[in-house]
C-alpha cells in the first residue's frame, strides 16, 4: 500500500472533523436563532451535525458500489457511540442523563436499532425499507422540534452556552454550514478512496473496515463533542448527542444509503449473526443504567470503553482467523458477560431500594 492511500485517509479524516465542526456550529447557532430549546438542538442538530460525515461516507460508499463499508459505518459508529465515548465522557466525569431522554430518546434509540435488524433479516435493506426508515426520521425530527416549541423557553441555554455564544449572524451561520457540507464531501470521498485501497491491500472484507476504521473515523466529531462537554461539566450533551447520534445513523444514514444504492443495501450472514445483534444489545445496555440512577458511573463507563476494546479485538481476530478465537468466545460468554449482567442487576435493585427509601 503506496503512502498515497495514507495521505488520502489521514486527509479525508481531518477534513471530515473540521467539516463537521462548521456544521455544528453553523447549524446550532441558526437553531438557537429560531428558538429552539437547548436539549433539543442537542438531540437532533448537534447530535445529527456530528452524524453527518456517516452519512457523507455510507451514501457515497453505495453510490460506488461498495454497501459493505456502508452498513458497517453505520453499525460500527452505533457500537462505537455508546461503549467507547460515552465510556471515555464518563470516565473524565459521571454523567447525569436528562430525564427527558431517558423516557423518550433512548427506548426510540432501541426501538431503531431492532427495526433495522428486522428489516436486514431477509439478508438486504430495500428501497421501500430505506424509504420507511427516512421517513421515520423526518416524524422524529419534526415530532422533537414542535415537541420543544411547546415548552417553556425559560432555559439560559447553558447546555450550549459555549457553542452558541458569540455565534456571528444569520450569513455567518449559513456559510458555516454551507463550508461545512463541502469539506464532508470532499473528506468523505478521499476516506472512502483510502479505505478500500486498504481493505483490497489487507485482504479484509468491506463489512470489516467499515466497522473498525471508517465507524472510527467518521465518529471523531461525536467523540470530540462528548468528551468536551464532560470536561465543561455540560453533561448532559454528551449523552444526548450520542443517542441522537445512533437515532440518525439509523433512520437518516441507513434509510438514504439503502435509497441510493442500486438494489438496496446486501446483509451479510456475519452481520446478521454478531454485528447487528450486538449494536441492539449495545442500545438495550443502556436501559438499566439510564432508567435507574439517571447517570452513568465512572466504571460504567469503564465498563463500557473495556467492552470496546474487546470488541475490536474479536473482529481482528476474526479476520485473521485466530486461532485462540474460540478461547476469547467462551470467556466473554462463560465469564465476562454474565458477570456484567450480576453488576448491573445489583446496581439496579440499589438504585431501586435508594429511591425507595428517599420516597419514604
Amino acid at each position: 500500500m503506496d503512502g498515497l492511500t495514507w495521505i488520502l485517509l489521514l486527509a479525508g479524516f481531518v477534513l471530515l472533523v473540521g467539516g463537521a465542526e462548521f456544521l455544528v456550529r453553523g447549524a446550532a447557532a441558526l437553531a438557537a436563532d429560531l428558538g429552539i430549546s437547548p436539549l433539543v438542538i442537542g438531540l437532533t442538530v448537534v447530535a445529527f451535525g456530528t452524524s453527518a460525515p456517516e452519512l457523507a461516507v455510507s451514501v457515497l460508499s453505495a453510490w460506488k458500489g461498495q454497501p459493505g463499508i456502508a452498513l458497517g459505518n453505520v453499525v460500527g459508529s452505533n457500537i462505537c457511540n455508546v461503549l467507547l465515548i460515552l465510556g471515555l465522557s464518563a470516565l473524565v466525569a459521571p454523567l447525569v442523563v436528562v430525564r427527558q431522554v431517558v423516557r423518550l430518546e433512548v427506548p426510540i434509540m432501541v426501538g431503531t436499532s431492532a427495526l433495522l435488524v428486522f428489516f436486514a433479516l431477509d439478508g438486504d435493506v430495500t428501497h421501500w425499507e430505506g424509504a420507511v426508515l427516512f421517513g421515520g426520521a423526518l416524524f422524529y425530527t419534526t415530532w422533537t422540534v414542535r415537541r420543544s416549541r411547546r415548552e417553556t423557553r425559560e432555559l439560559d441555554g447553558g447546555t450550549l452556552s459555549s457553542a452558541v455564544s458569540g455565534h456571528p449572524g444569520r450569513f455567518g451561520q449559513l456559510l458555516q454550514i454551507v463550508g461545512g457540507l463541502v469539506l464532508l464531501g470532499i473528506g468523505s470521498k478521499w476516506l472512502v478512496e483510502g479505505a478500500v485501497t486498504a481493505a483490497r491491500f489487507f485482504g479484509v472484507s468491506d463489512m470489516i473496515i467499515g466497522l473498525t476504521v471508517v465507524a472510527a473515523g467518521t465518529s471523531l466529531p461525536e467523540l470530540a463533542t462528548s468528551v468536551l462537554a464532560s470536561l465543561r461539566g455540560q453533561r448532559d450533551i454528551a449523552v444526548g448527542n450520542v443517542v441522537g447520534s445512533n437515532i440518525f445513523n439509523v433512520l437518516v444514514v441507513m434509510g438514504l444509503t439503502s435509497l441510493v444504492a442500486p438494489g438496496g443495501v446486501p446483509v451479510p450472514e456475519s452481520a446478521l449473526t454478531f454485528d447487528l445483534p450486538v449494536m441492539v444489545a449495545v442500545a438495550v445496555a443502556c436501559l438499566p443504567i439510564f432508567f435507574t440512577g439517571h447517570r452513568i458511573e465512572r466504571w460504567e463507563g469503564g465498563l463500557f470503553f473495556g467492552y470496546y476494546l474487546v470488541y475490536l479485538l474479536f473482529l481482528v481476530m476474526t479476520a485473521l482467523e485466530h486461532q485462540r478465537l474460540p478461547m476469547l468466545t467462551q470467556a466473554m460468554v462463560g465469564f465476562a458477560i454474565p458477570l456484567t449482567l450480576v453488576t448491573l442487576a445489583i446496581s439496579v435493585v440499589r438504585n431501586l431500594r435508594r429511591k425507595k427509601a428517599d420516597q419514604e
